[in-house]
């Protein structure tokens, strides 16, 4: 995995040569291992290398045949040796043995039709020195980042915010749209960004910049065609067959070693277990443990590593671990965020790289894909309930939910027939999303009311209904709840905040069996029952692998991954340095984002209560604000400690 930049001049003057070098020094933490320039008298483009496939020859940016077609690429293609077969049969000629210049040659032939035969996650910066076309184009599912900003001198993009604000004339501000976004939501919605005039490219999009306009348009779409033909037995064989050759593809095509992360639920075991069964790698596992047994999950990882006779690693991680290492979390993540668990994901990756490993396969994707979140049947128990609000069994079916938490609705009878039975519109297209909504937009009362410019959670919402597909209610309401998941939550938060951010931050590249195309594909045609059957989630995917499972991974209760948020904060045991210097006075009202005195109130009570569990509102708003304080002084102010490291370029073509 890498990290891109580069930009487009729109005045006539010689690209700046400290400006390429200052943004690949940004992105130095995306790939360490070389780096590299083009830059001729219209644009330049930069990259910083982690070395996976090719290590000899694969160095960018790389060219074709005629120097005429420039290319900076992050990410993997997977079925890179099958499309380049097929080119070279159809006369190319290749100098590398990269997936890099396989997507060179498929431009060549194919044009904006190649990105639908790639099997990948990928962002890339395409740029033809003849007809001074600029392409970028991001995977299917927001896998890999990639961010622009068309400012009136030039037009930057890069991997990471951080690299475009290394140009100075870049107005460094918060975005109220994409604020909003993100209380509601918890991600902001591409191409929205935290920031003003900093936009992403859409997953599943490509933009064409041509004579300073950018035109994006999508090459794929998230659809459903649940195909009832065949039998049960074989949509249980064609889904097994689809995860494991998207597995094996993974762990194989890398000319490094390839571990697993392996979480003790499902999702990681069944990855772990086809690698043991289905290759012949010596598999390396790691593993998140928590010092609070309500989070840990200690038992099942290591009876899973002990079945599959792994090479096992772990890490333990305090609430005080989350909270020293937090601000160097954001940093990476240049975002507000509403949960600390990115936080240990990223110590579980730097303890990956220490380790020797560079490529670590994971579970992401599965509960999107195949129906695993509690709130797909938390939603099922709403909708049933909207059509017998009387029935007796109403309670019975939320007894079942949440079996994992200490303080779960069962053990509140009134507050959960008042909680599950709360706006039961059936025809509301967002039932099954909006107590999440509302609970995460309630932080946004304590909002200075002229830093939000009017933006309101029902504006969110009413802009998110407009992008609602043509077909989508005719789709099966637990379809219509994975488009809303697919859209808001997995790009911005799992694969990016969550993902894509802890583990560059530590320079390991992720891997997602459970989001390769031609698996997502399968799931989606799926029946909807044979995802979540009863309230059995992930119906298909149990079956499925049944037989290398142990019964206790198989049928314990769904167990999401979650952190200790704000008591990482308020402790007994001495204060965190940072913390109080985030949340004076002086920076909140300079700021201007927060009320003062609200903010000041409520965190008064948070310390005050620091041997109490918090509500879920009260963990939210905690972690919104510091990491909305913490943004403003890495992000807008520019004060960050960490080092800039340049690397001197492996490869450097200048043509100006």
């Amino acid at each position: 995995m890498c990290g891109i930049c580069g930009f487009v001049e729109k005045n006539g003057v010689i690209p700046s040569l400290t400006l390429i070098r200052d943004m690949m020094s940004s992105l130095n933490h995306r790939g360490p291992d070389s780096c590299g320039y083009y830059r001729d008298r219209n644009a330049s483009l930069g990259h910083t290398r982690l070395s996976i496939i090719d290590l000899q020859s694969g160095a960018q940016p790389m060219t074709n045949e005629d120097g005429t077609l420039w290319i900076s690429f992050n990410g993997e293609i997977f079925n890179y040796l099958e499309l380049r077969d097929t080119l070279i049969a159809r006369g190319h000629v290749f100098k590398t043995k990269s997936d890099t210049e396989t997507i060179i040659h498929a431009w060549e032939e194919w044009g904006t039709d190649c990105f639908s035969r790639f099997n990948g996650q990928w962002a890339f910066a395409l740029w033809n020195s003849v007809t001074k076309e600029l392409i970028i184009s991001r995977d299917r599912h927001g896998i890999r980042p990639l961010y622009y900003t068309n400012q009136k001198n030039r037009f930057l993009f890069a991997s990471e915010i951080k690299a475009l604000y290394c140009d100075n004339e870049v107005d460094r501000a918060f975005d109220p749209e994409g604020m909003t976004e993100i209380f509601t939501y918890w991600s902001p919605l591409a191409p929205a960004s935290a920031y003003r005039d900093i936009c992403e490219i859409p997953p599943g999009c490509f933009g064409r910049l041509k004579n300073e306009v950018l035109h994006i348009e999508p090459y794929w779409t998230i659809s459903f065609e649940s195909r009832r033909g065949k039998s049960e037995g074989e949509h249980i064989e064609n889904l097994r067959e689809k995860l494991i050759e998207a597995s094996r593809l993974r762990f194989t095509r890398s000319d490094v070693p390839v571990g697993a992360y392996l979480s003790g639920g499902i999702d990681s075991s069944v990855i772990s277990a086809i690698v043991a069964r289905y290759t012949t790698t010596q598999l390396k596992t790691f593993s998140l443990r928590f010092q609070d047994s309500e989070f840990d999950e200690g038992f099942y990882q290591k009876e899973m590593s002990r079945r599959l006779d792994t090479e096992h690693h772990d890490i333990v991680v305090s609430s005080r671990d989350i909270g020293e290492i937090f601000p160097e979390v954001v940093f990476h993540a240049e975002r507000p965020i509403l949960r600390t668990a990115p936080a240990p994901l990223f110590l579980l990756s730097r303890l990956v790289r220490k380790s020797g490993i560079k490529v670590v396969v994971t579970g992401e994707g599965a509960d999107e894909v195949l129906g695993g979140y509690d709130i797909f049947r938390e939603a099922k128990v709403r909708r049933t309930i909207a059509s017998s609000p009387d029935s007796p069994d109403n309670f019975r079916m939320i007894e079942q939910l949440y079996p994992w938490m200490e303080r779960s609705p069962a053990s509140a009878p009134a507050f959960a027939k008042s909680f599950f039975s709360r706006k039961l519109d059936p025809n509301d297209p967002f039932l099954s999303h909006r107590p999440r909504w509302e609970t995460a937009s309630g932080i946004l009362k304590m909002f200075n009311p002229d830093f939000l410019e009017g933006r309101t959670p029902d504006l969110a919402v009413n802009g998110l209904e407009r992008r609602l597909p043509e077909n989508f209610l005719r789709w099966k309401p637990l379809e219509r709840d994975q488009w809303l998941e697919y859209t808001t939550l997995l790009p911005g938060y799992i694969l990016s905040a969550q993902g894509d951010r802890m583990l560059m931050g530590n320079s390991v590249e992720g891997r997602f069996p459970f989001l390769d195309c031609d698996l997502v594909e399968t799931a989606n045609n799926l029946p909807d029952y044979l995802k979540l059957k009863d309230l059995t989630e992930k119906y298909i995917l149990k079956e499925a692998y049944k037989d290398i499972l142990p019964e206790s991974i198989l049928k314990r209760p769904k167990q999401p991954y979650r952190a200790p948020d704000a008591q990482s904060f308020f402790f007994n045991s001495g204060k965190l340095e940072w913390l109080d210097d985030v949340l004076s006075e002086d920076l909140i009202r300079e700021a201007g984002i927060f009320q003062f005195q609200m903010v000041d109130r409520f965190f008064d009570k948070c310390r005050k209560n620091r041997d109490r569990k918090m509500s879920n509102t009260d963990n939210m708003r905690a972690v919104g604000i510091i990491t909305t304080m913490l943004n403003y002084k890495f992000m807008i102010k520019g004060e960050w400690s960490g080092k800039k490291i340049f690397t001197e370029p492996s490869v450097s073509v200048d043509l100006v």
